[in-house]
């Protein structure tokens, strides 16, 4: 039984994205190619890797065992390149970073442009989830970094403070349903039309869960992907939204902002890793930047 290790990584990226197409796409192969190589691995091994489903597959027993040791194959290849990058000029290194909503709109502004620029021959691949996936993700070995809020349980992880996130109501200055308001809690608001980011999104699905605590839903009015997109509708109108205090300062000058006031929506977000000694010399990089 012989896997190389373009085997390895698409098996890899089709089990964490739940979908051949979507692995194939990510590891720069056609989609006949890569149905082709994963049905080759379990004619190898005798036994199936992957559940078909409607919506995609999953690892069975087997793609379980094999998934853990292509994680533990593909971290050491990570870890040659990073010690092997201070030595070779033209070599390359890639670090792995998840953050939820908040983390990666703050990422964006200035702290990776700066890095990536400052360190030309280190890449990022950098992924947007929610921080109970992230927490896993990481504790896996999926992911060298991540940026969570605690409440998803970090403590099997190393952790540094990254950021306080605050959540905030926004409305257009006209809005009609919260007249005077500066604070606002989930309930007050419930009966209020929203924009809302994409289906699946982090945040969205996060305050979802609140609504549903409540015994309540929300009308979301129209989904669209990314909070400039959201912040742009609200301030034309189309429906309230929450978003992180930082998106909704950006745009104070066609929006009224109210604090958040319910518990959840103040998050500690930590900076984590398995052990931040055992990460790449680039990795330690990227976690001396991000605090």
């Amino acid at each position: 039984m012989r896997f190389d290790l373009v085997d390895l990584r698409l098996f890899l990226l089709v089990a964490e994205r739940g979908s051949i197409t979507h692995g194939a796409e990510l590891a720069g192969l056609a989609l006949a190619s890569a149905s082709a190589r994963i049905k080759g691995m379990e004619e190898r091994l005798g036994a199936p890797l992957l559940e078909r489903r409607r919506r995609g597959v999953v690892p069975t027993a087997a793609g379980q065992a094999l998934l853990h040791h292509a994680r533990a194959v593909q971290n050491q290849i990570e870890a040659m390149a990073g010690d092997l990058a201070a030595y070779a000029t033209g070599l390359r290194a890639r670090v792995r970073l998840l953050a939820n909503t908040a983390a990666t709109g703050e990422l964006l502004r200035d702290i990776l442009p700066a890095f990536l620029v400052a360190h030309p021959r280190i890449d990022i691949d950098l992924d947007e989830r929610p921080s109970h996936e992230i927490a896993e993700a990481v504790a896996s070995g999926a992911a060298d970094l991540g940026i969570a809020a605690t409440w998803a349980g970090l403590s099997h992880l190393e952790q540094k403070p990254f950021l306080i996130d605050r959540l905030a109501v926004i409305a257009a200055r006209d809005w009609p349903g919260l007249p005077g308001l500066r604070t606002a809690s989930l309930a007050d608001i419930l009966g209020q039309s929203f924009v809302g980011l994409s289906t699946g999104h982090a945040l969205q699905e996060h305050i979802t869960r609140q609504a549903a605590r409540l015994g309540g839903h929300l009308h979301v009015r129209i989904r669209v992907p990314g909070l400039d997109n959201v912040c742009r509708l609200v301030a034309q109108g189309a429906g309230i939204a929450i978003v992180p205090e930082n998106a909704a300062r950006r745009s104070a000058r066609t929006l009224r902002s109210l604090r958040l006031t319910d518990d959840w929506a103040t998050r500690q977000l930590n900076l984590c890793a398995r052990r931040f000694d055992d990460l790449t010399p680039q990795a330690k990089l990227l976690a001396a930047a991000l605090v």
